[in-house]
């Protein structure tokens, strides 16, 4: 049976909001891989992206600002079985939580992040985010922006990101297909998702996008799948993926730039070290009886560690 994965409370985004392309994004994929709701969790940050797990009828935490990807990978580690989605804008993400975004790419704990990219802070009254190019001026800014652009793409490769794709919010049908492949994926997974705000950035309009934006599978020769041990054959998929990371301006590609299986995920790698843990992760461990009382006593947990400390 189908679920319904869009809650009922109403969505305050502004009229034209490429959010909304991207909700609806989520949750047709959501349908369409006919996941429990039981099975994923969505972790927001801060700005009109923070509300996406408002929106979601699963299990969902608005955090803080540039902290979502630690507090997700918390979940996604104590509970390995659950789909764990990141919803988070580019200056939450890039500025702020940059930090934690690099992390996540060299751990590879499973995370599927999107990210609202439309070039400015939305919520806070368009002031210039991390992807926005240096020079830009838009109508929500005093002067031209003095900092230069973060391409999510290349830094999602450099990082060590499995999948790493580009959706257009205003084309559901691949953004859907994307967000599929993505959830699929085992690895941690990044989605640059394009996204006008017509409130704030006048530059980057959805008809900007549209005479841009391009699909890379147009071109049936290209394969972004890495399958194999074959270093020459990765290498070489790898330099491709950076080189289409690099087109902007006239020509923008849109999605999947690069997916690696051969690249065990960190909760695999965890398995080697941490007895029983996936089979008994955190979530599933009794740590109270039936009043509710502790049955952890952490003396003798760490009893062996004190004597040998001593």
């Amino acid at each position: 049976m189908a679920h319904n994965f869009r809650s009922d409370v109403p969505i305050d985004w502004c009229p034209g909001c490429g959010d909304f392309g991207i909700v609806t994004g989520i949750t047709q994929a959501l349908t369409e891989l006919d996941l429990d709701p039981n099975e994923v969790a969505v972790v927001s940050g801060i700005g009109c992206s923070g509300k996406t797990p408002h929106y979601l009828n699963i299990a969902g935490v608005h955090t803080l600002h540039g902290r979502s990807i630690p507090y997700a990978a918390g979940v996604k580690l104590s509970n390995p079985g659950l789909k764990v989605l990141v919803t988070g804008g580019d200056g939450d993400l890039l500025s702020i939580g940059a930090g934690h975004f690099v992390a996540e790419g060299r751990r590879n704990a499973g995370l599927k992040i999107i990210l609202y990219d439309n070039e400015v802070y939305g919520l806070t009254k368009g002031q210039a985010a991390p992807t926005m190019a240096l020079g830009m001026k838009t109508k929500s800014l005093a002067r031209p922006n003095i900092l230069s652009k973060i391409n999510p793409i290349a830094l999602a490769l450099a990082a060590g990101y499995t999948f790493v794709a580009r959706g257009f919010s205003f084309d559901t049908k691949q953004l859907k297909e994307i967000i599929k492949k993505a959830i699929a994926h085992e690895g941690s997974a990044l989605i640059d998702v394009l996204q006008p705000c017509p409130t704030y950035n006048n530059i980057n309009s959805m008809d900007w996008y549209r005479q841009r934006v391009y699909k890379l599978d147009e071109d049936k020769s290209w394969d972004p799948v890495i399958s194999t041990n074959d270093e020459k054959a990765a290498l070489e998929k790898y330099q491709k993926a950076y080189a289409k990371s690099l087109e902007w301006e006239e020509r923008i590609p849109t999605g999947i730039f690069y997916q690696n299986l051969t690249i065990p995920s960190f909760t695999k790698r965890l398995d080697k070290v941490v007895p029983n843990y996936l089979k008994n992760p955190p979530a599933k461990q009794q740590i109270a009886d039936s009043t509710g009382h502790t049955i952890v006593d952490p003396f003798n947990t760490f009893s062996e560690k004190v004597v040998e400390a001593l």
